[in-house]
């Protein structure tokens, strides 16, 4: 089966940078997939398309050497399942509260010892049924990896609890839901935001996994870098298209061009 990029770097201390692809565009995918990004994200807790879409989008990024990452909303085990079976390397699982939620994503993940997952073997990951089902267990065990995001202060209280669980590789701050949460909406320079990473950071270190959280500069990354992260997601492609357009609209107004941005700015 397909190896996990990202999880083999985590496992020898390098860094895997991730990029967010929320359009969905097989293209941007297979691009992406092409250009050697080490994961995308791809955001099934907060965009509408569906499972059978993103099996699409999963099989352009096979072309290529990138991992999916795949979100699923908050206790949708079945729905994560289907992802793994369409092709996901990893789960980001969000809103993760505690030890015992952390455990039931591992449990729908994983195949016994590690879990109780439901064999099919038909699907891409194995894939369609090329593996003996011993191997194709051992490799699927072994490859897939977890990621719990802490996105509250009660959450963040846990965050040792969460790293214990085997099972779990990647700690991650999801710092616009703990910014709103902890009742600073948007302040990513608050000491708050840096204290979490700090407490997310030492939780990982104790417990032997990695951690990492969105980045928005390459001068912020190098910061998380020294603090030990080692998962960083950086960018989406809808900001990047925002920012593309915005750069021409600035470059063609001193010409005499007008534009009705309804957007603001």
């Amino acid at each position: 089966m397909r190896r996990s990029r990202v999880k083999a770097k985590l496992n020898n201390n390098e860094p895997a940078l991730i990029t967010v692809l929320h359009l969905i565009d097989p293209s941007l995918f297979e691009m992406t997939s092409l250009m050697g990004f080490d994961g995308i994200w791809m955001d099934m807790e907060h965009h509408t398309y569906s499972v059978e879409t993103a099996a699409v989008l999963m099989r352009a990024a096979r072309v290529g050497c990138s991992d999916i990452i795949a979100r699923p909303a908050k206790g949708e085990f079945m729905r994560m399942l289907r992802m793994l079976e369409a092709g996901a390397q990893g789960i980001m699982y969000p809103r993760c509260d505690d030890a015992a939620e952390a455990a039931e994503v591992v449990r729908w993940a994983k195949f016994a010892p590690m879990g109780t997952r439901g064999f099919d073997g038909g699907n891409p990951d194995m894939p369609y049924c090329t593996m003996p089902i011993d191997r194709y267990v051992r490799e699927a065990n072994d490859e897939t990896f977890i990621i719990a995001q802490i996105e509250s202060p009660e959450a963040l209280d846990r965050a040792e609890e969460i790293a214990a669980v085997d099972g779990v590789d990647v700690l991650m701050l999801g710092p616009a839901d703990f910014s709103i949460l902890s009742g600073i909406p948007g302040q990513f320079d608050h000491q708050r935001i840096h204290d979490a990473r700090r407490k997310i950071a030492m939780a990982a270190e104790k417990h032997g996994k990695q951690w990492g959280c969105p980045s928005g500069s390459a001068e912020m990354t190098s910061q998380l870098l020294d603090m030990g992260a080692r998962f960083i997601c950086h960018m989406a492609d809808i900001v990047l298209v925002k920012n593309g357009l915005e750069q021409i609209q600035a470059a063609f107004a001193p010409l005499g061009f007008t534009f009705d941005n309804r957007l603001g700015g």
